[in-house]
This record gives C-alpha cells, structure tokens and sequence, in this order.
C-alpha cells in the first residue's frame, strides 16, 4: 500500500466543543487506485488529507505513507516526506503571488534536487497536462480563479510523487476542466501507478474512481 490509516482519529477542542474530525478511520490506498471521499463541509475530508499530508498528526492510530510511519515524527521529517512523496492540491491554490506559474511549478522540484533544465521541463508538462500551455510567464494576479487553481495541479502533479491527494480541486473549474482533471486523475493511476485520494462534492468523480466513500461526524464508510 502506499498510504494508510490504520484506526486514525483527530479531535480538536473549539471553546467548550470538542469535534471529532477524524474518527477511528482505516483505510488502505494501494498504487494506482483513484479513491473518491465525499462528504458536507465540516465532515472531516480536509483533516483526513492533512493527515496523510502528515501537516497533522493523529490523536490516535497510525498514519503510513510509502511504507513510513508519520506518528512520532518532527514536522522537519513529516515535511521532506510531503516533498519527495506526496502531491497536495489545496482548496486555495497557496501559489507565490511573485513567481510565474513555471517558477511555482518548479520552485519545489528545485528544492528536491532537479536540476534547472529538469525542472523547467517537468513544469512545462505538468502545466501543458492542465491545458496552461501558454501561460508559463504569467504571474497569479493576472489569471482567473480557474487558471490559478490549475497551476496549483499542475505543481501537485510535477514530480511524479506515488501519492496525490486533492481537496476539493474541482471547486473553480467548470464543467469541461473539471472532466478533464478528473480524467488527468485517472490516467495518472493507471500510466504511472500514482494513487489518488480526492475529496469532492463534485458527483462527477464517480464516473472516474475505483472506490468511493461517505465521511459523515469524521467517520468513514464504504459506497
């Protein structure tokens, strides 16, 4: 498998309330398979991603990725294994409002240790696959929502990490990009053996994924 969760549960204090947002949660993802979670917004579908993004770390239970433990590790470790094993879409795209779309695509291969030349080709594929061909020079603050969020797959998908894990990537697409990331998605399973966990509102995902779950009060169950 490359990612699990083996009986993960996180719990966050708010005041006097304490939420569940992930409970006792297993769940296996093995290479190549595309992984659909649905779920309202306060289900527990960003805080399932962080944690096998490891940028949280479980209450309880076990979190693997690529065969490593994530629980007892420093953020320094948690981070590295971020970087060279998982691509991460966020809701918001998070890109550097000073770089081009090349220069964020790049920005994080360049600190895996590719080279310039290396880089800028695989940032050049990754936005041709997301349909920017020709916005490469553009800085974030002259594309539209849709264009930013794209960059932000792209550099998600540059690398060729074993592990993708999106979160809600389709929220400023329309209907054509997003059959066409969703697609994106499911070729990179099956080409490169890339695993995907998205978590969605987009019913769409369906047509795409070998397994989809419903995560209600930060419980997971089989569809």
């Amino acid at each position: 498998m490359i990612a699990q969760l083996q009986n993960a549960s996180k719990r966050f204090t708010i005041g006097e309330e304490v939420i569940d947002a992930v409970d006792n949660v297993s769940l296996d993802i093995a290479p190549g398979e595309l992984v659909c979670v649905y779920g309202a917004s306060g289900s527990g579908k960003t805080t399932l991603l962080n944690l096998l993004a490891g940028i949280e770390t479980p209450d309880a239970g076990q979190v693997v990725v690529a065969g490593k433990p994530l629980a007892g590790l420093d953020e320094r470790r948690r981070a590295d294994i971020r970087l060279r094993e998982i691509g991460v879409v966020f809701q918001t795209n998070n890109l550097l409002p000073e770089f081009t779309a090349r220069e964020n695509v790049t920005l994080p291969l360049l600190v895996r240790g590719f080279t310039r030349a290396d880089a800028d080709a695989a940032a050049d594929a990754a936005l041709k696959s997301v349909g920017l061909t020709d916005l490469g020079d553009r800085i974030p603050g002259r594309m539209s929502g849709g264009q930013r969020q794209r960059v932000g797959i792209a550099r998600a998908l540059a690398g060729e990490q074993g592990l993708l894990l999106a979160d809600e990537p389709t929220g400023a697409l329309d209907l054509d990009n997003s059959r066409q990331l969703f697609a994106l998605m499911r070729e990179l399973c099956d080409d490169r053996s890339t695993a995907v966990l998205l978590a969605t509102h987009d019913p769409l995902a369906r047509e795409f994924a070998d397994s989809v779950y419903l995560m209600v009060d930060g419980a997971v169950a089989p569809q």
